[in-house]
């Protein structure tokens, strides 16, 4: 190089943390990173529409997607589950946010409260079912049917169990299909929630905090 000559300008951005991780730049992931990446934003996730940003301008992922790149092989389980858990189940699109929303209120999850309020208010719920299930308190406007899903999933947060009545009750009036999809719905989320705590995932910037912790 001679004395007068510039050295050429950096283009691979440098690692920058979230929360307790690297934020993780598409042009800093390796194969089987970069394979998950585009299979999260090409899915069933990124053809939807969007109702919260699921990435900054520049690619890097919010929420907990970021934590699953860390681990490539199990992030794409994770999200495959993710994927089956939000766009397959046999719960309405409003059933299933309360059932989320109702879970973040128990964990105190920011970012869970935070990307599901958003989804909810896409699938119908009003700003007082919203107020509501964040606060923990009733919400008379749903309907019987999703009161009891809010039931059957807090007991499954909580108590990690349905008692008899429950879900003989449950079993009656939801029927089989919906508990096992509330059982798995339940799991997913309690592991999304324990990720997004365990890692300090933090809410897009400019985002307020949810709840006091």
């Amino acid at each position: 190089m001679q004395p007068n000559e510039t050295r050429p300008t950096e283009t691979r951005p440098s690692n920058r943390q979230h929360g307790r991780l690297p934020w993780l730049h598409p042009d800093e992931l390796d194969e089987a990173q970069r394979a998950l990446y585009d299979h999260i934003l090409s899915g069933p996730r990124g053809s939807a529409p969007r109702s919260f940003p699921m990435t900054t301008e520049e690619g890097r992922f919010h929420g907990p997607f970021n934590a699953m790149l860390i681990d490539p092989i199990v992030g794409e389980a994770a999200q495959e589950l993710g994927a089956a858990v939000r766009y397959g189940t046999k719960l309405t699109n409003r059933a299933r946010e309360i059932a989320i929303l109702d879970l973040a209120e128990v964990h105190q999850s920011d970012f869970e409260f935070y990307a599901h309020a958003a989804v909810g208010r896409g699938a119908g719920l009003s700003e007082e079912e919203i107020a509501a299930l964040r606060e923990g308190a009733v919400a008379p406007t749903l309907s019987p049917e999703e009161q009891l899903i809010r039931e059957v999933t807090h007991a499954l947060v909580v108590h990690h169990d349905l008692d008899d009545a429950l879900y003989g009750q449950a079993r009656e009036v939801l029927g089989e299909v919906i508990i096992a999809d509330l059982v798995v719905l339940v799991g997913f989320y309690e592991y999304t929630a324990l990720a997004l705590r365990t890692f300090r995932v933090p809410l897009p910037e400019g985002t307020e905090p949810i709840f006091l912790h």
